[in-house]
């Protein structure tokens, strides 16, 4: 009975689900990370059989099968077991093993290959935010200096040039003031200051973008919101967290574009659990539960471009600078979090994964 209760513990430690199949196809035994990924009891899984849980002709079910008839481990990778229940795009690596030499029951271990695949782009999106800062302080130093001097000049020459002339010196300062403005966005990959966190409602922050976008650039869009009102305070900075989901809502308005008359942006929150991030630095991973995403029904990202799109100088709009989805990067990044997109025609998400504020003393923190 010890010993059971030993195997129990270590189960549920494991943070991957994990289940045990009778030769019947029943359930025999599943860890707490399979109740979570399934949204089931133990109880009511103990009750049905594998093939209850997988799409209808899953390769999951065979798969316990052939590890009977082989008697070795079995797997099988990017198998999607989505259902209306777990999500309609579930994506898993699946490994099938024997439980002993004296069983007839199958061991399956699921590895959601999403989340993978969500570590893998992270770090590749934070090495790409990281290889900008030093260039962002080099051409706010470098640059902005010879460019006030250039406007000087021209303001210099407008006073005592012909009509004409004036159009050329106004397009000198225009496009100076330009260049300004595109090296002080370089500026802020460069700025390592330590910035003030706090609990954060991210709801608060979802609705002041809101009312910004309504307001101007996504008047004649209609904006959905699925909210979880139980949903625990990000650690985080208010004003950033506004600046990367103003940036998200004003790149699906363009995606939508001005004129759609069927335009429409999803705005959801949700608590999840299972997402650990180990962050540089730190000893512990960092659960990020707090799920913020942004959809939108535009036509959709180009594949060529999708694995690039948090890459510095990325773009799909022709006068677009490419900074805006790096920025968005590297502050998702300084809060310890994920940025991912999920392309997709007339659906295409933004979804943003974050670390839950908690108290001094360990406890959640109540909005």
């Amino acid at each position: 009975m010890i010993g059971q209760n030993i195997n129990d513990h270590i189960m549920n430690a494991l943070p991957l689900p994990v289940l045990t199949i009778g030769i019947d196809g029943r359930i025999r035994h599943a860890n707490a990370a399979a109740e979570a990924f399934f949204e089931i009891s133990l109880r009511v899984m103990q009750r049905q059989r594998l093939a209850d849980l997988v799409p209808f002709g899953s390769p999951v079910v065979g798969l316990a099968e052939d590890v009977r008839q082989r008697g070795a481990s079995v797997s099988e990778h990017r198998v999607d077991i989505g259902s209306p229940r777990i999500g309609a795009e579930r994506i898993v690596d699946v490994f099938a093993t024997p439980l002993g030499d004296d069983s007839d029951d199958v061991v399956i271990m699921l590895q959601e290959r999403t989340i993978a695949d969500k570590m893998d782009r992270q770090l590749t999106h934070r090495g790409a935010a990281r290889s900008i800062t030093a260039l962002g302080a080099m051409l706010a130093h470098e640059i902005k200096n010879p460019l006030s001097g250039i406007r000087g000049a021209a303001q210099l020459l407008e006073q005592s040039a012909a009509d004409d002339d004036r159009l050329l010196t106004r397009l000198i300062c225009d496009e100076t003031d330009r260049i300004v403005k595109l090296v002080e966005r370089m500026e802020l990959f460069g700025e390592e200051r330590p910035v003030e966190r706090g609990p954060v409602n991210v709801h608060g922050v979802l609705d002041h973008v809101k009312r910004l976008a309504q307001s101007g650039f996504a008047r004649h869009i209609r904006f959905v919101e699925n909210y979880d009102p139980s949903l625990p305070p990000v650690l985080g900075n208010r004003d950033q967290l506004i600046q990367v989901v103003l940036n998200l809502v004003k790149n699906a308005a363009e995606a939508i574009g001005i004129d759609a008359t069927d335009g429409e942006i999803v705005l959801s929150t949700a608590f999840r659990t299972g997402v650990r991030l180990q962050v540089p630095g730190a000893r512990e991973k960092v659960s990020l539960p707090i799920d913020l995403s942004i959809s939108d029904n535009g036509p959709g990202i180009p594949p060529d471009l999708a694995s690039d799109l948090f890459d510095p100088f990325v773009t799909t709009k022709a006068q677009g600078s490419g900074l805006g989805l790096a920025l968005v990067a590297k502050i998702v990044g300084d809060h310890g979090g994920i940025v991912e997109c999920d392309p997709a025609p007339r659906r295409t998400t933004f979804r943003i994964l974050l670390p839950m504020h908690r108290a001094n003393d360990g406890r959640e923190a109540e909005l």
